[in-house]
């Protein structure tokens, strides 16, 4: 066992260590700026109008719940010869209020 922490180069934590409360909001944070820069990769020149299929792929939900956002007035969107379309700038402000579909 010593020799896998070793290769591991990870000690083992000490009785005395706690996670704080600060701790896991550093860590949150992190991990919210480190999600917002692979979403920026991602999306690099995002279009003005993304399709149905996009904005379930996007925010990971299914046909149901785009529905049921569309028909509270949560995400607008426009019809055009039977498509629905989003304004991704809408979408972006959704998720920056910190707004989770569902």
């Amino acid at each position: 066992m010593e020799k896998l922490r070793k290769q591991n180069d990870v000690p083992p934590p000490l009785p005395q260590q706690l996670v704080t409360g600060q701790d896991l909001e550093d860590f949150r944070q992190k991990l919210v700026n480190e999600l917002d820069e692979m979403l920026k990769q991602y999306m690099a020149t995002p279009r003005k109008w993304l399709k149905s299929y996009e904005v379930r792929k996007l925010l990971n939900i299914s046909p149901g719940t785009l529905q049921h956002l569309k028909a509270n007035g949560t995400i607008t969107y426009s019809k055009m010869g039977g498509v629905h379309y989003y304004d991704w700038t809408a979408i972006e402000e959704y998720l920056r209020a910190g707004n989770r579909p569902g």
